[in-house]
């Protein structure tokens, strides 16, 4: 049994740290980290799951882009500590989050990542997104929140602190 509530700033390190355990050193060299330098994140679905000790199990965190004029959710990181991969927590986490999302009026969501995975959540290949390079285009992958969210929706995914027409 999991209890989910909304990242506080209490549980920052031990989502780091959580990250650091899941993830290669030097994630943040990663280009998807570029769009989320000095943009915060969305506080209202950057959720944790902790078990029933209290013991952090996993975490979700989502930062807004843009695309054009457009406005998207970028996902991730998610992570499940290696104790609890293969519980269901990483899909409770981001069905969870996408639907308070969807909620709040978000439309649409993205990430990078692997395709076989997040294909369980209804994501998809995303044509005609540029992502900062170096980004594999295959890994760009989106779901709508909302009946065609994704049409017609192409260009530079830009950083959220970025102006419009800027890079």
């Amino acid at each position: 049994m999991f209890r989910l509530a909304q990242e506080t700033d209490q549980d920052w390190w031990d989502v780091e740290a959580l990250y650091d355990l899941c993830f290669a050193p030097g994630r943040e060299a990663l280009s998807s980290y570029r769009l989320r330098d000095n943009v915060a994140s969305v506080t209202e679905l950057s959720l944790v799951a902790r078990d029933s000790q209290s013991i952090l199990a996993g975490a979700i965190r989502y930062w807004p882009v843009r695309i054009g004029v457009m406005e998207a959710l970028l996902l991730g990181p998610v992570a499940v500590h290696p104790t609890h991969q293969g519980e269901g927590l990483g899909a409770l986490l981001i069905e969870e989050s996408l639907s308070c999302g969807r909620a709040l009026g978000w439309d649409r969501v993205m990430l990078v990542g692997d395709a076989p995975y997040y294909q369980k959540h209804n994501f998809r290949k995303l044509e005609g997104l540029v992502m900062p390079p170096p980004t594999n285009p295959d890994r760009v992958l989106g779901r709508a929140l909302v009946p065609g969210a994704w049409k017609g929706v192409t260009g530079n995914v830009r950083s959220f602190a970025a102006r419009r027409g800027g890079a």
